[in-house]
């Protein structure tokens, strides 16, 4: 029968304590409760008919062990007589023993909470998962540590010959010695465990996402200089890793920085280029941010002032093409690298030239402007383009077009880029289905792509614009009890702050936007910030949660705006990265 009985501990009291010295991080060992888990079995595979014979289980924490779990199981037929010799356990043993779909709801409520280990994991919980599934019953979702896995990556070929549980009991000094009986081996696999927790905490493995991730990857030079993370808080906020020079190596962010940066130093952090990185950096410099959001922005704006190396994404804001309807005689597409307070329109920002060659060609498809470079002037008397001959320009250039019918084509443009793209999604949709019917799918997927970057690309500007333009936005939300509140003016964090328990959170808030900072907006859709920056206060603005506190302007975006057309390109973009991933 199934019971649970206190027992003493089984692992020296001595060993367990420096445990009990490390610094706090993450999910400490300490604080954890495991339940280590043996199987005996009929045979090697669930899913091949083989059946359970018996369970047994420890409940630990801190060293101390809580009770144990311990019972025969009823497999219902013949136990193979090489199992018999291997456990000892005969078929009347288990004669008058529960069957498994007694047994398996007792253990799971024994179990409940806790992680589970088991030395070669996948063979005891493929057998427990197994019977939870044949049996209806929902998996709890354990997580589960192997002492086998992690004691190939710690025990040395000079110590043991292998690591099988009788040659690891033998190494720790196992107050048990293995057995093949379920308890026995349950009770021997505690002290391994034990063993290698010690180990690794030498080795600066503190806690459970620790010892989860843990790898041989990560040097001993680099967890020597755990200690570089010692003087920061817990707290919300930026990292940046400098080397002996006192530049920049990488920035990042974390809502517990202590804990973030510790991991570059163990198991957790397995990035080869975090390695390369962390060999590099002789000083952590912390900057305590008082959100969330906050540190996101810093983080952003420290990497575009540092341009650390080991970033990979953010370093070159500028680096951005914008499509621009010039303002002039005789308007026109171009592709720019910066935005003037020219009166031109302008439509993105794009991270590559090639998306933005397809956004113009996806208007030109539309719109028959000139797409001859240069300024015209108020009456031209040039020749005519072969665009022109082919209908696809107006042709400005020798006056086919009077000056009113060529701004009411801009005119056209310019609502397509503002405010409704149906124009330019018609033109190109007609064009794709005639490319269809005539079985030309290569170049109806090239105009579809073009259609693509032109709609995201004004989704884009749309969205931003709607933010930018305000001069101010306060906004808060309330998480883990406390209410975030942000200042942004023009698209930009101008504060951020969380109000103080116990005072007047409308004299607070005011205090806050009067010592926020001062924005001067510049010219275009982003007049005070990347593109990045206020996508990333747009999404917290759109976050569940978020009250408008006071909105200067009109945030508002148009309802007709390309951002709903863009459900079908998103489909298409999944499909795209679902067959890569297939074909991989």
């Amino acid at each position: 029968m199934s019971q649970t009985t206190s027992a003493p501990p089984v692992v020296p009291a001595p060993r367990w304590d420096s445990q009990r010295t490390f610094d706090e991080l993450g999910r400490p060992l300490r604080d954890i409760t495991f339940v280590v888990v043996d199987l005996e079995t009929t045979g090697g595979s669930a899913a091949g008919g083989s059946m359970i014979t018996e369970v047994g289980a420890v409940k630990v924490r801190g060293g101390e062990v809580l009770g144990e779990f311990q019972t025969l199981v009823n497999p219902h037929r013949a136990i193979p007589p090489f199992i018999a010799v291997l456990t000892g356990i005969s078929d009347s043993m288990v004669a008058g023993a529960p069957p498994i779909e007694q047994v398996l709801p007792q253990f799971l409520e024994f179990a409940a909470g806790c992680v589970l280990v088991a030395h070669n994991a996948p063979f005891d919980v493929g057998f427990l998962k197994h019977f939870a599934a044949e049996q209806g019953r929902p998996w709890p979702r354990f997580e589960v540590l192997d002492t086998a896995v992690l004691a190939r990556r710690v025990v040395t070929r000079e110590e043991t010959p292998n690591c099988k549980l009788a040659s690891l009991a033998r190494l720790f000094g196992s107050a048990t010695t293995p057995n093949h009986r379920a308890l026995s081996d349950a009770r021997a696999t505690v002290d391994v465990l034990h063993g290698l927790m010690a180990r690794l905490g030498n080795l600066g493995v503190q806690t459970l996402e620790e010892l989860q991730t843990f790898t041989s990857r990560v040097t001993t030079a680099q967890r020597r200089k755990r200690h570089l993370a010692e003087h920061l808080p817990h707290a919300p906020g930026v990292y940046l890793f400098r080397d002996s020079a006192g530049r920049v190596l990488y920035v990042g962010t974390s809502k517990d920085l202590r804990t973030r940066v510790r991991s570059y130093f163990t198991a957790s952090e397995t990035r080869s280029r975090m390695g390369q990185m962390v060999n590099l950096a002789v000083e952590v410099q912390g900057i305590e941010c008082a959100t969330p959001l906050e540190a996101g922005v810093r983080e952003l704006r420290l990497i575009a002032e540092h341009k650390p190396k080991f970033n990979r994404r953010s370093r070159f804001p500028e680096r951005v093409h914008w499509v621009k309807l010039t303002a002039e005689p005789w308007p026109r597409l171009a592709m720019v690298r910066k935005v003037l307070d020219d009166g031109a329109h302008y439509l993105g920002p794009y991270s590559s030239r090639k998306t933005a060659e397809r956004a113009v060609a996806a208007l030109h498809e539309a719109f028959p402007l000139r797409q001859c470079s240069g300024r015209l002037p108020q009456r031209p008397q040039l020749t005519p383009c072969a665009l022109a001959e082919m209908g696809r320009c107006l042709s400005p250039c020798d006056l086919s077009v009077s000056a009113e019918d060529y701004a009411a084509l801009v005119d056209r443009v310019r609502l397509g880029l503002a405010n409704d793209p149906a124009g330019v999604v018609e033109a190109l949709r007609l064009r794709m289905d005639a490319l269809v019917v005539d079985q030309r799918f290569e170049e109806a997927g090239r105009f579809r792509d073009r259609l693509s970057a032109f709609l995201r690309g004004a989704a884009r500007t749309q969205r931003i614009h709607a933010l930018t333009r305000c001069p101010e936005v306060v906004a808060a939300r309330k998480e883990d009890g406390r209410w975030l509140v942000h200042v942004v003016r023009h698209g930009r964090l101008a504060a951020a702050g969380v109000i103080p328990p116990g005072v007047d959170a409308s004299l607070w808030v005011l205090e806050l936007q009067a010592s926020a900072e001062t924005v001067v907006p510049g010219p275009g859709p982003l007049p005070a910030s990347t593109a990045e920056e206020a996508e990333l206060i747009l999404r917290w603005l759109e976050s569940d949660g978020v009250r408008l506190v006071h909105v200067e302007g009109e945030w508002t975006c148009p309802v007709a705006g390309a951002t709903r057309h863009l459900a079908v390109h998103d489909a298409v973009e999944e499909s795209r990265r679902s067959l890569v991933q297939f074909d991989s």
